[in-house]
Parts: C-alpha cells; structure tokens; sequence
C-alpha cells in the first residue's frame, strides 16, 4: 500500500467548483496557519456584558495624557464610552439626529408588484441607499471626535464623564465623516453637505475652520463622480476613499497647505467602516474585489476566495459591513452580512504576510485591534464587548477546516483508503471525517469521525475523497501533513 501525504499549503480556496479546489483547504471556520501548520484561532471572553443597549456599529479605542484608558461605541442613535475598568458612559451629544439600525432601499429581488422585471434577478437601480448608521471616530490628543452620517454634525468629548459630547465650534455640518490628520488638522469629509468636499481646520486647532493668511484652515474639492466614503491616515499622506475611486491628500504647507490626486479609478470602497491600515500599508473591500496601497500604489488583490464572498454578501446591508486588523497576527478581517442575514454573521481574513486566506462565521458589530486595551476588542449584536485572542472558548462554535477532493491518478479510478497516519502536536486533539462521491458533482458519503490512533484505522472509498479536522477538545492544536495509507481500486 501507498502512504499519500496531504501536504496542503496555508489556506482557503473556494473560487469556482469544488474539485477545482483539490489540494487545497476549501472551506474552514476559526483557523489559521503557521506556515503550512494548520491551528485554531484565539478564542474570546467577554469583558463588559450589555455594554450597550443598541448594535454598536463603530469603535475607537485611546489612552489620554493622564494614561487612563478609553474605548468609544456608536450606534445608530447613541454614542458611550468605556474606561478600562468597564464602566460604561452615555455621552450621547444633545439633540443628535437618530439615523437607522438597519439599511433599506426599495429595490431589489422583494420589491415591486408581480411581475416586475425577471425572476431571480434585482429591480432596476431606481431607489435611493439609506445605510445602517455609522459613525467616524479618532482622538485628537484626549479628546474624542466623532461624527455621525446621519446626524452629519462634528463633536468632541473632552474626558468629563458627566458631561455628553458637544458640537466643535464653527466646524462644517453635514459632514458624512472626520479624521485626525497625520499633521494634526482635523478633516470633515463631506462638509457642508457638498459628498466630494474636504474641509480641514487649522493645524492644532479645531475650532479655526475659516481660511486666512494667519492659519492653515482650507478645503478643496475631490474631482469624482462619486462620494467620500471614509478616509485612513497614513506615512505622510491622508487617504480619502470614494464609493468609486481612492484620493490622497499629502501636506506641502502654505498657501496651499494640502495637495490632492486621484490614485485609483475602479477602487471605490464598498462600506465606510471596510478598511484598515497597518505597518505595510492599507487594505480595503471594494465592491467586486479587495485592494492594497502600499504607500505608491494601488494593487487589487489576488484572492483565494472571492468567487465565494461577493456570491454570499447581502447588498442590501453593505453599509454593516466593517474591518478590523489584528497587527500581532498579521491579519486583516472584514465581517459582512450573509446572503440569508441581515445582521453580520460571517468573516473573510487576509494574512498579508503569508498571502493566504481564510473564511468563517462570527457574528460581531464594530471592534479595534490591540493597543491600548492587551486584546482587540469586539462587539457582538446583543451590545456585549468581548477581548479576542484570548484562551480558546468559542462559545460552542465548531472549530474546523476542510479539504477541496484528493483522488488517485486522474481520478478515473476508485481510491480505497483504510488507514490515516495523524500528524498533529498532541495527538487526540483533533478528529478527522472522511467524504467520498464517485462523481464531482455525486451524492456524498460521510465517514467518521475518527479519534486520532497511530495509526488510525479507517475504511472507505471512492474516486474522490476529502478529509475535515475538527477541534475534538479545547486546546491549541497544530495540524501538519496528514498521511492516508490509499491503494487505487477497479474502475466503476
């Protein structure tokens, strides 16, 4: 008998049919890789239960000069903040315009009278977008800064905890965002109503919006059809996203005080909360693809399972749609609605220093990497605030990975396998279960689950033949190349 090892390399893919993946990981749930070491991910603890009382859709976590320790949540009609101690404080400002939980637009495959348009495809694009609120949060020094795009009006919040945030004096309104520059300006996105104005205060002071030759305050206007979505800091320059194309903004001082270019046609960010920046650059989801700007340029990414995400993302709730990056790790993780959801319940990752990718189910709101808090920190739908990468509860969450088919030769003939040699770090951490069809698109027999023996005894065959691990108890199990002791049978 032949031993077959299955040395699959790191990661998902799932673009087109299933035996397109063969030899590959195709799908999966809470794992990553070391190498080509397949692990679990760190699991979760909840740090402050009921922390809201609404979906938290944005969050930004800092450290004032008095080193006390803040995170801040927005939801569609309140904004709290959070001290490392857990205690939580509504600092919701005055008057606030509530904006909606949820998105809606009176098109698509449930609207309109009978016989409207074809089966199975969308209405004509003929209503208007109302996205599930979110809000634009950063720091500038201690302060808070946030903004909501419903309510369009910038705040600050000045570390008082009985006092609610307040409206920046003379600061644009209508705004559909802020940001703190690299240089220390304050950006209104969207300012005075105008979706492709950036309006800007003077440098180190937020309440100087009026341009003067004693200060440094401006705006100019983006050249695109489309409108800002959402702006990221970077090394020297100041990104600003569209629904269509990528803009930066770089500091050149007075008179003109910020040049503006176009950088990306066809790289319009899909939701405003669906980017993140780390050391090598910024990573974002569009509305087909994924993009990188590593300081230069703009590279759409070549991507493992992008036939699968686009398929199964619900349009309608785009907007919901957020990202996170998990710098220890070296990852960057978007949460997005499912086809058969209207609230987050699923997750794409991207190890952008391995170049694999991973997909799964969580069902998480608005989070912030590690930083100031030990452990990123996540919320769930029900207002909870969890600490991630944290010992290894998953709440009852299977943690597994699955293979694409192995056959033998070109498949024409019946592989008959009857033992597995196991490779892991502990043996008995895992278990493995076994699917066979004669034909790709074939029922499916399922054998197993096998405990992990050296050797393990298993009998079955097929022409193809795939293998699922699965967390058998609660430990951070490693699994290396597997080994099936397989022979090629009679054809059939």
């Amino acid at each position: 008998m032949a031993l077959i090892p299955l040395k699959i390399p790191a990661g998902m893919y799932r673009n087109g049919t299933e035996y397109e993946a063969a030899g590959r990981w195709r799908d999966g749930n809470l794992v990553r890789w070391l190498g080509s070491s397949l692990r679990p991910v760190g699991g979760w603890r909840e740090r402050t239960a009921s922390a809201v009382s609404e979906k938290a859709r944005s969050m930004h976590a800092w450290q004032d000069s008095n080193g006390s320790r803040w995170a801040a949540m927005g939801t569609y009609n309140n904004l709290y903040v959070t001290n490392s101690a857990g205690t939580v404080y509504t600092i919701t400002p005055a008057g606030l315009t509530a904006g909606t939980q949820d998105a809606a637009i009176n098109t698509g495959y449930g609207y309109s009278t009978y016989g409207t348009s074809f089966y199975g495809t969308e209405r004509p694009d003929t209503g208007n977008y109302q996205e599930a609120t979110t809000w634009s949060l950063d720091n500038f020094g201690n302060y808070l800064v946030a903004c909501s795009v419903d309510d369009g009006r910038a705040y600050q919040w000045t570390g008082n905890t009985a006092t609610a945030a307040t409206v920046i004096p003379n600061a644009p309104t209508n705004n559909l965002g802020v940001i703190v520059s690299e240089e220390r300006f304050l950006f209104c996105l969207g300012a005075g109503g105008d979706p492709r104005v950036v309006q800007w205060s003077d440098q180190e002071d937020i309440t100087t919006w009026t341009p003067s030759s004693t200060n440094q305050a401006g705006s100019q206007i983006l050249q695109t059809a489309g409108q800002i979505m959402a702006a990221q800091r970077g090394r020297g320059q100041t990104l600003i996203f569209t629904d269509l194309d990528t803009h930066r903004m770089t500091y050149v001082g007075a008179p003109f005080v910020y040049s503006t270019e176009r950088i990306s046609t066809a790289s319009g960010l899909a939701s405003r909360k669906a980017v993140s920046s780390v050391d090598v650059g910024t990573f974002w989801m569009g509305h087909k693809s994924f993009f990188f700007y590593n300081g230069s340029n703009v590279q759409e990414l070549e991507c493992d399972v992008k036939d699968y995400i686009f398929g199964d993302i619900n349009r309608s709730q785009i907007s919901k749609c957020w990202s996170a990056s998990l710098g220890q790790q070296g990852e960057v993780w978007w949460f997005y609605c499912s086809s058969n959801s209207n609230e987050i319940d699923r997750y794409v990752s991207f190890d952008y220093k391995q170049g694999y990718w991973a997909t799964g189910e969580l069902s998480r709101t608005c989070g912030v990497d590690r930083g100031v808090f030990r452990y990123p920190l996540m919320m769930s739908p029900g207002g909870t605030m969890y600490e991630h990468e944290v010992g290894l509860n998953y709440d009852g969450s299977t943690v597994f990975a699955e293979t694409g088919p192995f056959s033998i030769g070109s498949g024409d003939n019946l592989v008959k396998v009857t033992r597995l040699i196991p490779d892991e770090l502990t043996q008995g951490d895992v278990s493995a279960t076994f699917k066979t069809r004669l034909y790709p698109n074939g029922s499916e027999t399922s054998h197993g689950p096998f405990a992990m023996a050296n050797p393990t005894s298993v009998r079955f065959s097929g022409r193809q033949a795939r293998m699922r691990v699965e967390g058998a108890r609660l430990a951070d199990w490693r699994v290396g190349v597997m080994r099936v002791d397989a022979v090629a049978g009679g054809k059939r």
